[in-house]
């Protein structure tokens, strides 16, 4: 079958040249996408205070410590957003390989003896009072080396050796490292990546389909050759059956939204985060969000990151190039991903995996990495023509 991507662009072919010049012309960004994104990052840090405070102060003396550090990141994500969202089109689409080569640099310092290790894992890299987590920037590199590689070998993007074999070698290599980190999970989020610009791109079916029942296979093994992983993917199964042990923190967190109910406790009223709930500022913020404002809560963030992937969509369809239409979709994944397996896990519906969400979650590289994504696609929604009235726009007459 036709990839739906390329078949519209032709479609609309004669339409799309005229609506990219007009919004080139006019360079209005989709304020609604930025709008949305400063909503939900303010109640981002608004959670970050009220989850981490008690930890804050018991640690550092000060409560406000991960607070004002997310407020920086915040900041400095800010300069990022506009960064990518004023950078030519043509600096960006140069940009395909030295990424993918600095990001794979950047994965390999992580398991030589400069990155320590943190709870067994050599995820960072220490950079004075703060540490890069490469894995957020990798996702960033790897959706621009797949656009590139989609739109440009789209004759081949079917056939075996040239079009499935690069891509998922590629991929497959920054798994592997990510597999010596220990980050099982984050190369299931790169594996998954990889499946969606796949679907997009116009892969064979049953090339997907294989490479997906193989990928199954792999986890599962790796999953029954190490205790570790087996136990907690026991234990999501039934959080309560081990609750002590390697139930304990997802038992928690259904607690956490259990007791939230419709209005929650209010902000600041949680008692999970009294050491009860591990990770409250990180990966499990939603779990104490649901806890704090309830049902009610938990919808109203829900709505806006449906608002928010809906300006996303608007963006992506709206492009009148195959390689700007992948980029768009590629990033759009990235961040749809994220707030999909974190939300899963904090309700129990997949296994604990170490995903923040994004612009929520306390973390300078998970926030500056979001901010640089939403940034590109405000880049996009420049030449978007769902993103503006081209009868608005001068004749061009």
């Amino acid at each position: 079958m036709k990839n739906f991507f390329v078949a519209k662009q032709s479609v609309n072919k004669g339409t799309s040249g005229l609506n990219k010049t007009l919004a080139r012309e006019t360079g209005r960004f989709d304020w609604w996408l930025f709008t949305i994104t400063l909503v939900i990052l303010g109640l981002g840090l608004v959670m970050v205070l009220s989850a981490s405070g008690i930890r804050a102060e018991e640690y550092t003396n000060d409560k406000y410590y991960f607070f004002e550090r997310q407020l920086l990141f915040a900041g400095l994500g800010g300069l990022a957003l506009w960064g990518a969202a004023l950078i030519p089109r043509e600096w960006l689409y140069k940009l395909q390989y030295p990424a993918l080569f600095t990001a794979l640099l950047l994965m390999l310092i992580t398991l030589s003896p400069l990155a320590p290790a943190v709870n067994g894992a050599k995820r960072w890299i220490p950079l004075g009072p703060v540490s890069l987590q490469p894995m957020e920037f990798l996702k960033i590199a790897m959706v621009l080396y797949l656009a590139y590689f989609m739109s440009a070998k789209q004759e081949l993007i079917k056939t075996f050796s040239r079009g499935v074999i690069p891509p998922f070698a590629v991929t497959g290599l920054f798994c592997f490292l990510l597999l010596l980190q220990p980050d099982f999970g984050s190369a299931v989020i790169l594996a998954g990546l990889l499946f969606f610009m796949c679907i997009a791109g116009g892969t064979r079916f049953i090339y997907i389909f294989f490479s997906f029942a193989l990928a199954c296979v792999g986890a599962l093994a790796l999953a029954i050759a190490s205790p570790y992983r087996l136990r907690r993917l026991l234990a999501f199964l039934d959080p309560f059956q081990d609750f002590q042990n390697t139930g304990y923190q997802l038992g928690q967190s259904l607690l956490a939204i259990g007791s939230g109910s419709f209005f929650g406790l209010g902000v600041g009223a949680s008692k999970q985060k009294m050491y009860f709930l591990p990770e409250t500022h990180t990966d499990f913020i939603m779990a104490v969000l649901a806890e704090e404002m309830g049902f009610v809560g938990m919808s109203l963030v829900m709505t806006l990151f449906a608002l928010l992937f809906w300006r996303c969509y608007r963006i992506v369809m709206g492009q009148a190039e195959l390689r700007d239409r992948f980029t768009a979709f590629g990033l759009t994944t990235i961040l749809g991903i994220g707030a999909a397996v974190n939300l899963a896990v904090v309700m129990g519906m997949a296994p604990p995996k170490g995903v923040p969400m994004p612009l929520i979650s306390y973390g300078g590289s998970s926030l500056i990495a979001t901010m640089i994504c939403i940034g590109l696609l405000m880049n996009y929604s420049r030449t978007s023509s769902q993103c503006f009235n081209p009868q608005s726009a001068p004749s061009a007459n």
